[in-house]
């Protein structure tokens, strides 16, 4: 009789542990699902304020920019725009993330920065709200890029590059200086656009 007992109270156990490890996994994968994966696991805020999931952009490639309105590459703007337009076709985009980290040279407000870019330069790629890449109020994205361990190490100036697969994993980085329609830039987008 005490035998039979134990064995009727083991399917009681065992249906208790499995809600149990169901509810660990269930919250596990939804804590998942909000935090963070990879570049397109992040929600930023547009330069017109809305909110806007990168996920939106799996399946494109991208050429992330820290750009400013002051500095002496502040012209690699215009040629963004062209590699922008020669590529938006294969399924190519340009998120650029104004950030005032150097020498005070983003100083304006979001509409501001706008009204610059597409009076002066004719933007038409996909700008963000001004955000920190560096140092303590560094932008939760900027500390995953950053801490890439292929392509991380700190932002050095304005206008430095990462190129990033239509998954979101990171490629490449090209410095300041490496400019848009560079051929070492282009051949790299290319062979990542591979259509």
């Amino acid at each position: 009789m005490h035998t039979k007992g134990n064995v009727s109270a083991r399917p009681g156990i065992i249906l208790g542990a499995i809600i149990i490890l169901a509810g660990v996994i269930m919250a596990s994968s939804i804590a998942g699902e909000n935090a963070p994966t990879g570049v397109l696991g992040f929600t930023m805020k547009s330069i017109d304020g809305k909110q806007v999931p990168l996920s939106q952009y799996k399946g494109k490639v991208l050429l992330l920019v820290n750009v400013a309105s002051e500095c002496g590459f502040t012209p690699q703007y215009k040629d963004l725009e062209a590699l922008y337009r020669k590529y938006e076709d294969r399924g190519f985009m340009i998120l650029g993330f104004p950030a005032n980290n150097f020498g005070g040279q983003e100083p304006g407000s979001d509409s501001e920065i706008k009204s610059f870019c597409t009076t002066t330069y004719g933007v038409t790629f996909d700008m963000f709200s001004k955000i920190s890449v560096k140092g303590d109020d560094q932008h939760p994205l900027y500390k995953l890029i950053t801490s890439d361990p292929k392509y991380g190490g700190e932002v050095r100036w304005n206008f430095q590059k990462y190129l990033v697969d239509r998954n979101g994993v990171i490629i490449g980085k090209y410095l300041s200086k490496v400019g848009p329609l560079s051929t070492e830039l282009t051949s790299a987008i290319e062979t990542a656009l591979g259509n």
